[in-house]
Protein backbone atom coordinates (compact mmCIF):
# COMPACT_ATOMS: atom_id res chain seq x y z
CA UNK A 1 0.00 0.00 0.00
CA UNK A 2 1.28 3.65 -1.16
CA UNK A 3 0.05 6.64 1.13
CA UNK A 4 -2.03 9.11 -1.12
CA UNK A 5 0.64 11.96 -2.23
CA UNK A 6 0.18 15.19 -0.89
CA UNK A 7 -1.58 17.23 -3.17
CA UNK A 8 0.89 20.20 -3.55
CA UNK A 9 3.23 17.55 -4.04
CA UNK A 10 2.41 16.97 -7.71
CA UNK A 11 3.70 19.75 -9.80
CA UNK A 12 6.58 21.01 -7.11
CA UNK A 13 9.73 22.16 -7.25
CA UNK A 14 11.99 21.29 -4.60
CA UNK A 15 15.01 23.22 -3.20
CA UNK A 16 18.03 21.45 -1.45
CA UNK A 17 19.37 23.94 1.13
CA UNK A 18 23.26 24.47 2.10
CA UNK A 19 22.79 26.68 5.41
CA UNK A 20 26.34 27.12 6.00
CA UNK A 21 26.82 27.44 2.27
CA UNK A 22 23.37 30.04 1.40
CA UNK A 23 24.07 33.27 2.76
CA UNK A 24 28.01 34.84 4.04
CA UNK A 25 26.15 34.35 7.93
CA UNK A 26 25.83 31.02 7.21
CA UNK A 27 22.35 31.36 9.89
CA UNK A 28 18.47 30.26 9.50
CA UNK A 29 17.91 34.28 10.03
CA UNK A 30 20.23 35.07 6.55
CA UNK A 31 18.53 32.58 4.82
CA UNK A 32 14.81 33.37 5.80
CA UNK A 33 15.30 37.13 3.65
CA UNK A 34 16.01 34.94 0.96
CA UNK A 35 12.73 33.22 1.27
CA UNK A 36 10.52 35.58 -0.70
CA UNK A 37 13.33 35.31 -3.62
CA UNK A 38 12.93 31.49 -3.83
CA UNK A 39 9.57 31.11 -3.95
CA UNK A 40 9.37 34.00 -6.92
CA UNK A 41 11.07 31.34 -8.71
CA UNK A 42 8.61 28.76 -8.14
CA UNK A 43 9.79 26.96 -5.25
CA UNK A 44 7.51 24.63 -3.22
CA UNK A 45 9.27 23.01 -0.72
CA UNK A 46 12.70 23.32 0.97
CA UNK A 47 14.87 20.49 2.10
CA UNK A 48 16.85 21.36 4.97
CA UNK A 49 20.36 19.57 5.05
CA UNK A 50 20.61 18.48 8.74
CA UNK A 51 19.56 20.78 11.15
CA UNK A 52 21.00 19.48 14.43
CA UNK A 53 24.24 19.71 16.74
CA UNK A 54 27.49 18.14 15.37
CA UNK A 55 29.54 16.05 16.83
CA UNK A 56 33.51 16.51 18.04
CA UNK A 57 34.79 13.32 18.12
CA UNK A 58 36.70 12.94 15.17
CA UNK A 59 35.27 15.81 13.76
CA UNK A 60 35.94 16.33 10.06
CA UNK A 61 37.30 19.46 8.71
CA UNK A 62 36.39 22.58 11.12
CA UNK A 63 32.55 22.50 11.55
CA UNK A 64 32.26 19.00 10.42
CA UNK A 65 29.96 16.49 8.60
CA UNK A 66 25.65 17.82 8.48
CA UNK A 67 25.77 13.70 8.92
CA UNK A 68 27.30 12.72 12.10
CA UNK A 69 24.49 14.26 14.22
CA UNK A 70 25.15 14.73 18.94
CA UNK A 71 21.50 15.23 19.33
CA UNK A 72 18.22 14.26 17.25
CA UNK A 73 16.22 16.95 18.95
CA UNK A 74 18.67 19.81 19.39
CA UNK A 75 19.68 23.17 16.66
CA UNK A 76 23.08 23.51 15.76
CA UNK A 77 24.14 26.55 17.19
CA UNK A 78 25.90 27.18 14.09
CA UNK A 79 22.72 28.10 12.23
CA UNK A 80 20.94 29.95 15.10
CA UNK A 81 18.56 29.37 17.69
CA UNK A 82 15.74 27.08 18.10
CA UNK A 83 13.91 30.68 17.87
CA UNK A 84 15.45 31.60 14.89
CA UNK A 85 14.47 27.68 12.95
CA UNK A 86 11.10 28.42 14.25
CA UNK A 87 11.05 32.00 12.78
CA UNK A 88 12.52 30.31 9.39
CA UNK A 89 9.96 27.89 8.94
CA UNK A 90 6.65 29.87 10.01
CA UNK A 91 8.44 32.26 6.92
CA UNK A 92 7.94 29.59 4.70
CA UNK A 93 4.48 28.71 5.14
CA UNK A 94 3.36 31.94 5.13
CA UNK A 95 4.99 32.18 1.78
CA UNK A 96 3.24 28.76 0.71
CA UNK A 97 6.55 26.92 1.38
CA UNK A 98 6.94 23.53 2.58
CA UNK A 99 9.49 22.29 4.82
CA UNK A 100 11.45 18.95 5.13
CA UNK A 101 14.15 17.85 7.14
CA UNK A 102 16.85 15.67 6.66
CA UNK A 103 16.72 12.64 8.74
CA UNK A 104 19.41 10.12 9.08
CA UNK A 105 19.00 7.26 10.67
CA UNK A 106 21.38 5.42 10.16
CA UNK A 107 24.20 6.47 12.28
CA UNK A 108 24.70 9.08 14.70
CA UNK A 109 27.95 10.86 15.76
CA UNK A 110 30.82 8.98 18.09
CA UNK A 111 29.75 11.16 20.94
CA UNK A 112 26.18 11.55 20.44
CA UNK A 113 23.85 11.75 23.06
CA UNK A 114 22.69 8.12 22.47
CA UNK A 115 26.03 6.86 23.19
CA UNK A 116 25.99 8.15 26.80
CA UNK A 117 22.26 8.21 28.03
CA UNK A 118 21.00 4.46 26.21
CA UNK A 119 21.91 1.28 26.82
CA UNK A 120 25.05 -0.18 24.99
CA UNK A 121 23.02 -2.43 22.56
CA UNK A 122 21.38 0.58 21.17
CA UNK A 123 24.75 0.37 18.89
CA UNK A 124 26.15 -2.24 16.98
CA UNK A 125 29.66 -3.14 18.28
CA UNK A 126 32.96 -4.25 17.71
CA UNK A 127 34.88 -7.10 19.37
CA UNK A 128 36.46 -4.65 21.90
CA UNK A 129 32.86 -3.15 22.74
CA UNK A 130 33.27 0.71 20.58
CA UNK A 131 30.40 1.65 18.34
CA UNK A 132 31.15 0.28 14.88
CA UNK A 133 31.88 3.13 12.27
CA UNK A 134 29.54 2.14 8.86
CA UNK A 135 31.42 2.59 5.52
CA UNK A 136 34.47 5.07 6.18
CA UNK A 137 32.48 7.55 7.95
CA UNK A 138 34.70 7.96 10.63
CA UNK A 139 33.11 10.77 12.33
CA UNK A 140 29.79 8.54 13.09
CA UNK A 141 28.44 5.31 15.05
CA UNK A 142 26.44 2.51 13.38
CA UNK A 143 22.47 1.96 15.32
CA UNK A 144 21.45 -1.44 16.13
CA UNK A 145 18.03 -2.09 14.42
CA UNK A 146 17.91 -5.32 15.70
CA UNK A 147 16.86 -3.51 18.85
CA UNK A 148 12.98 -2.64 18.63
CA UNK A 149 13.70 0.12 21.02
CA UNK A 150 16.08 2.14 18.51
CA UNK A 151 13.11 2.25 15.93
CA UNK A 152 11.18 4.02 19.12
CA UNK A 153 13.75 6.67 20.11
CA UNK A 154 13.99 7.83 15.98
CA UNK A 155 9.98 7.97 15.20
CA UNK A 156 9.81 9.59 18.90
CA UNK A 157 12.67 12.50 17.34
CA UNK A 158 10.81 12.28 14.20
CA UNK A 159 7.43 12.98 15.86
CA UNK A 160 8.83 15.80 18.33
CA UNK A 161 9.79 17.99 14.75
CA UNK A 162 6.29 17.66 13.10
CA UNK A 163 4.19 17.92 16.50
CA UNK A 164 6.11 20.84 17.78
CA UNK A 165 7.69 22.43 14.62
CA UNK A 166 4.84 21.68 12.24
CA UNK A 167 7.41 20.66 9.42
CA UNK A 168 6.11 18.88 6.31
CA UNK A 169 8.18 15.74 5.81
CA UNK A 170 11.47 14.15 5.74
CA UNK A 171 14.24 13.59 3.23
CA UNK A 172 15.70 10.17 4.64
CA UNK A 173 19.51 9.63 4.04
CA UNK A 174 20.65 6.78 3.06
CA UNK A 175 17.27 4.90 3.45
CA UNK A 176 18.29 1.48 2.04
CA UNK A 177 20.83 0.68 4.85
CA UNK A 178 17.83 0.51 7.33
CA UNK A 179 15.18 -1.99 7.51
CA UNK A 180 12.04 -0.89 5.85
CA UNK A 181 9.90 -2.60 8.32
CA UNK A 182 11.12 0.74 10.57
CA UNK A 183 10.20 2.84 6.96
CA UNK A 184 6.91 1.65 7.30
CA UNK A 185 6.35 1.62 10.86
CA UNK A 186 7.69 5.75 10.95
CA UNK A 187 5.36 6.63 8.08
CA UNK A 188 2.25 5.19 9.58
CA UNK A 189 2.99 7.11 13.16
CA UNK A 190 3.89 10.43 11.02
CA UNK A 191 0.35 10.08 9.00
CA UNK A 192 -1.03 9.64 12.34
CA UNK A 193 -0.16 13.04 13.40
CA UNK A 194 -0.28 14.55 9.92
CA UNK A 195 -1.94 13.43 6.98
CA UNK A 196 -0.06 14.38 4.47
CA UNK A 197 3.28 13.98 5.55
CA UNK A 198 5.92 13.84 2.42
CA UNK A 199 8.34 11.40 2.95
CA UNK A 200 11.60 10.54 0.36
CA UNK A 201 14.15 8.25 0.51
CA UNK A 202 17.88 8.68 -0.89
CA UNK A 203 17.43 5.17 -2.37
CA UNK A 204 15.90 3.28 -5.51
CA UNK A 205 14.83 0.08 -3.82
CA UNK A 206 12.18 -1.44 -5.25
CA UNK A 207 10.34 -1.81 -1.89
CA UNK A 208 10.20 1.76 -0.83
CA UNK A 209 6.75 2.50 -1.59
CA UNK A 210 5.28 -0.30 0.05
CA UNK A 211 4.00 1.57 2.71
CA UNK A 212 7.06 3.93 3.13
CA UNK A 213 7.81 6.55 0.96
CA UNK A 214 6.45 9.08 -1.53
CA UNK A 215 9.62 9.48 -3.61
CA UNK A 216 12.73 8.33 -4.34
CA UNK A 217 15.78 9.04 -5.91
CA UNK A 218 16.83 9.15 -9.59
CA UNK A 219 20.47 8.15 -9.18
CA UNK A 220 20.45 5.69 -12.22
CA UNK A 221 18.76 7.95 -14.56
CA UNK A 222 21.16 10.94 -13.52
CA UNK A 223 24.39 8.71 -13.66
CA UNK A 224 23.01 8.32 -17.71
CA UNK A 225 22.83 11.51 -18.30
CA UNK A 226 26.26 12.62 -16.93
CA UNK A 227 27.80 9.99 -19.40
CA UNK A 228 25.67 11.32 -21.96
CA UNK A 229 26.96 14.44 -21.47
CA UNK A 230 30.18 13.40 -21.46
CA UNK A 231 29.97 11.43 -24.58
CA UNK A 232 30.40 7.68 -22.76
CA UNK A 233 26.73 6.56 -23.41
CA UNK A 234 23.65 7.42 -25.91
CA UNK A 235 20.12 8.50 -25.60
CA UNK A 236 18.94 5.47 -26.20
CA UNK A 237 20.40 4.69 -22.69
CA UNK A 238 18.32 7.27 -21.13
CA UNK A 239 15.27 5.90 -23.19
CA UNK A 240 15.15 2.87 -21.89
CA UNK A 241 16.01 3.79 -18.46
CA UNK A 242 12.77 6.02 -18.46
CA UNK A 243 10.58 2.83 -19.88
CA UNK A 244 11.89 0.68 -17.71
CA UNK A 245 11.53 2.96 -14.52
CA UNK A 246 7.62 3.00 -15.66
CA UNK A 247 7.72 -0.84 -15.25
CA UNK A 248 9.52 -0.85 -12.20
CA UNK A 249 7.86 1.53 -9.72
CA UNK A 250 4.16 1.87 -8.83
CA UNK A 251 2.29 4.40 -10.65
CA UNK A 252 1.86 6.92 -7.94
CA UNK A 253 5.29 7.00 -7.00
CA UNK A 254 7.71 9.88 -7.58
CA UNK A 255 11.37 9.97 -8.18
CA UNK A 256 13.19 12.87 -7.61
CA UNK A 257 15.49 14.01 -10.32
CA UNK A 258 18.54 16.42 -10.49
CA UNK A 259 21.80 17.86 -11.85
CA UNK A 260 23.19 18.20 -8.96
CA UNK A 261 22.78 17.69 -4.50
CA UNK A 262 25.46 18.12 -1.90
CA UNK A 263 26.79 14.87 -2.97
CA UNK A 264 27.65 15.71 -6.38
CA UNK A 265 28.34 18.72 -6.07
CA UNK A 266 31.09 18.30 -3.12
CA UNK A 267 32.20 15.36 -4.34
CA UNK A 268 32.26 15.08 -8.26
CA UNK A 269 32.55 18.70 -8.72
CA UNK A 270 29.54 21.53 -9.51
CA UNK A 271 27.07 21.02 -12.28
CA UNK A 272 28.84 23.31 -14.91
CA UNK A 273 32.27 21.22 -14.40
CA UNK A 274 29.77 17.79 -14.82
CA UNK A 275 28.03 18.32 -17.90
CA UNK A 276 29.61 21.66 -19.67
CA UNK A 277 27.85 22.61 -22.64
CA UNK A 278 24.93 19.78 -21.96
CA UNK A 279 23.97 21.38 -18.66
CA UNK A 280 20.79 23.28 -19.84
CA UNK A 281 19.16 20.83 -22.07
CA UNK A 282 19.57 17.97 -18.97
CA UNK A 283 18.26 20.62 -16.45
CA UNK A 284 15.19 21.09 -19.20
CA UNK A 285 14.66 17.01 -18.85
CA UNK A 286 14.53 17.17 -15.44
CA UNK A 287 11.35 19.11 -15.29
CA UNK A 288 10.14 16.81 -18.55
CA UNK A 289 10.64 13.54 -17.66
CA UNK A 290 7.45 11.05 -16.38
CA UNK A 291 7.37 10.52 -12.57
CA UNK A 292 9.71 13.49 -11.75
CA UNK A 293 10.28 16.09 -9.02
CA UNK A 294 13.03 18.56 -10.24
CA UNK A 295 15.38 19.55 -7.83
CA UNK A 296 17.27 22.58 -7.27
CA UNK A 297 20.64 22.55 -5.39
CA UNK A 298 21.95 25.62 -3.47
CA UNK A 299 23.32 27.77 -5.93
CA UNK A 300 21.88 26.30 -8.90
CA UNK A 301 19.44 29.52 -9.16
CA UNK A 302 21.94 32.07 -9.70
CA UNK A 303 24.37 29.78 -11.56
CA UNK A 304 27.14 29.62 -9.08
CA UNK A 305 30.03 27.36 -10.54
CA UNK A 306 31.35 26.07 -7.44
CA UNK A 307 31.83 22.44 -5.94
CA UNK A 308 31.26 23.55 -1.89
CA UNK A 309 33.79 22.21 1.23
CA UNK A 310 32.04 19.90 2.84
CA UNK A 311 32.69 20.10 6.32
CA UNK A 312 34.42 23.78 6.35
CA UNK A 313 32.40 27.10 5.96
CA UNK A 314 32.93 28.25 1.96
CA UNK A 315 29.89 30.50 1.67
CA UNK A 316 28.25 32.08 -1.92
CA UNK A 317 29.75 35.65 -2.25
CA UNK A 318 27.21 38.22 -1.09
CA UNK A 319 28.27 39.65 -4.80
CA UNK A 320 27.84 36.56 -6.51
CA UNK A 321 23.98 35.76 -5.20
CA UNK A 322 22.37 38.01 -7.67
CA UNK A 323 19.80 37.10 -10.89
CA UNK A 324 21.22 36.13 -14.09
CA UNK A 325 20.46 33.53 -16.99
CA UNK A 326 20.36 30.04 -14.77
CA UNK A 327 17.27 32.23 -12.76
CA UNK A 328 15.22 33.06 -15.40
CA UNK A 329 15.65 29.64 -16.31
CA UNK A 330 14.47 28.32 -13.54
CA UNK A 331 11.33 30.51 -13.67
CA UNK A 332 10.44 29.75 -16.80
CA UNK A 333 10.69 25.73 -16.44
CA UNK A 334 9.30 26.34 -12.78
CA UNK A 335 5.89 28.43 -14.65
CA UNK A 336 5.90 25.22 -17.30
CA UNK A 337 6.02 22.67 -14.40
CA UNK A 338 3.21 24.41 -12.27
CA UNK A 339 0.78 25.23 -15.30
CA UNK A 340 1.37 21.94 -17.26
CA UNK A 341 -0.92 18.90 -15.70
CA UNK A 342 0.78 16.85 -18.34
CA UNK A 343 4.00 17.66 -16.39
CA UNK A 344 2.66 16.22 -13.26
CA UNK A 345 4.58 14.24 -10.93
CA UNK A 346 3.03 10.43 -9.99
CA UNK A 347 0.26 8.98 -11.96
CA UNK A 348 -1.24 12.16 -12.76
CA UNK A 349 0.78 13.23 -15.41
CA UNK A 350 1.43 11.73 -18.82
CA UNK A 351 3.03 9.03 -20.07
CA UNK A 352 5.70 9.64 -22.92
CA UNK A 353 4.36 9.65 -26.07
CA UNK A 354 7.28 9.01 -28.51
CA UNK A 355 7.93 11.01 -31.91
CA UNK A 356 9.73 8.54 -34.10
CA UNK A 357 12.93 10.23 -35.41
CA UNK A 358 15.97 9.86 -37.49
CA UNK A 359 18.56 10.17 -34.98
CA UNK A 360 17.15 8.56 -32.16
CA UNK A 361 20.68 7.63 -30.38
CA UNK A 362 20.75 11.63 -30.33
CA UNK A 363 17.29 12.75 -30.28
CA UNK A 364 14.26 12.54 -28.20
CA UNK A 365 10.84 13.88 -29.81
CA UNK A 366 8.20 12.93 -27.75
CA UNK A 367 4.78 14.24 -26.25
CA UNK A 368 3.54 14.07 -23.01
CA UNK A 369 -0.76 15.11 -22.55
CA UNK A 370 -3.46 14.64 -20.06
CA UNK A 371 -7.00 16.26 -19.20
CA UNK A 372 -5.73 18.88 -22.19
CA UNK A 373 -2.33 19.73 -21.56
CA UNK A 374 -0.15 19.05 -24.16
CA UNK A 375 3.55 19.34 -24.11
CA UNK A 376 5.44 18.62 -26.65
CA UNK A 377 9.64 18.13 -26.44
CA UNK A 378 12.48 18.09 -28.99
CA UNK A 379 16.15 17.88 -27.44
CA UNK A 380 18.96 17.31 -28.94
CA UNK A 381 21.30 15.56 -26.49
CA UNK A 382 24.21 15.03 -28.59
CA UNK A 383 27.14 17.31 -29.12
CA UNK A 384 26.53 17.10 -32.90
CA UNK A 385 24.42 19.11 -35.40
CA UNK A 386 21.59 16.79 -36.13
CA UNK A 387 19.49 16.94 -39.70
CA UNK A 388 16.44 16.15 -37.70
CA UNK A 389 13.34 14.65 -39.93
CA UNK A 390 10.29 12.92 -38.29
CA UNK A 391 6.36 13.39 -38.70
CA UNK A 392 3.84 14.67 -35.61
CA UNK A 393 0.85 13.71 -37.33
CA UNK A 394 -1.86 14.39 -34.82
CA UNK A 395 0.00 16.94 -32.94
CA UNK A 396 1.25 19.02 -35.81
CA UNK A 397 -0.38 22.47 -34.80
CA UNK A 398 0.12 26.08 -32.82
CA UNK A 399 2.00 25.96 -29.78
CA UNK A 400 3.86 28.52 -27.77
CA UNK A 401 7.41 27.76 -27.01
CA UNK A 402 7.68 27.37 -23.31
CA UNK A 403 11.38 28.98 -22.98
CA UNK A 404 11.12 31.78 -25.38
CA UNK A 405 7.22 32.67 -25.11
CA UNK A 406 6.97 32.73 -29.26
CA UNK A 407 4.26 31.50 -31.35
CA UNK A 408 5.24 27.98 -33.42
CA UNK A 409 3.35 26.25 -35.91
CA UNK A 410 4.34 22.53 -35.42
CA UNK A 411 4.44 21.02 -38.99
CA UNK A 412 3.27 17.52 -39.78
CA UNK A 413 6.34 17.06 -41.17
CA UNK A 414 9.60 18.33 -39.63
CA UNK A 415 12.77 18.60 -41.48
CA UNK A 416 15.32 21.00 -40.35
CA UNK A 417 19.07 21.36 -38.15
CA UNK A 418 19.08 21.07 -34.41
CA UNK A 419 21.82 22.17 -32.85
CA UNK A 420 24.44 20.63 -30.28
CA UNK A 421 22.54 20.23 -27.26
CA UNK A 422 19.78 21.95 -28.03
CA UNK A 423 15.89 21.77 -27.10
CA UNK A 424 12.49 23.05 -27.50
CA UNK A 425 9.41 22.54 -25.25
CA UNK A 426 6.23 23.59 -27.20
CA UNK A 427 2.61 23.97 -24.95
CA UNK A 428 -0.65 23.57 -26.68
Amino acid sequence: MMYKNPEWSYSAILYEMNIRQFTTEGTFRAASERLPFLRSIGVDAIWLMPIYPIGEEDRKGSLGSYYSIRDYKGVNPEFGSEADLRDFITKAHALGIKILFDWVANHTARDARWISERPVDWYERDSEGRAKVPWDWSDTAKLNYANREVWRGQIDAMRYWVEQFGIDGFRCDMAMLVPIEFWQEASAELHSIKSDIFMLAEAEEDNLFEGAFNMSYQWNIHHIMCDIAKGARRVWDLRNAMHAERQRYPREAMRLSFTSNHDENSWSGSEQSRFGRALEVMTAMTFLMPSTMPLIYTGQEVGYDHSFAFFDRDPIPEELYKEGYATELYRRLADLKHSQRALDSGQRGGDVIEIENNAKDCMMTFVREVDGSRVVAIVNLSPYTIHADFRTGIYAGKYRDAISGERVILDEHVERDIAPWHYQILVK
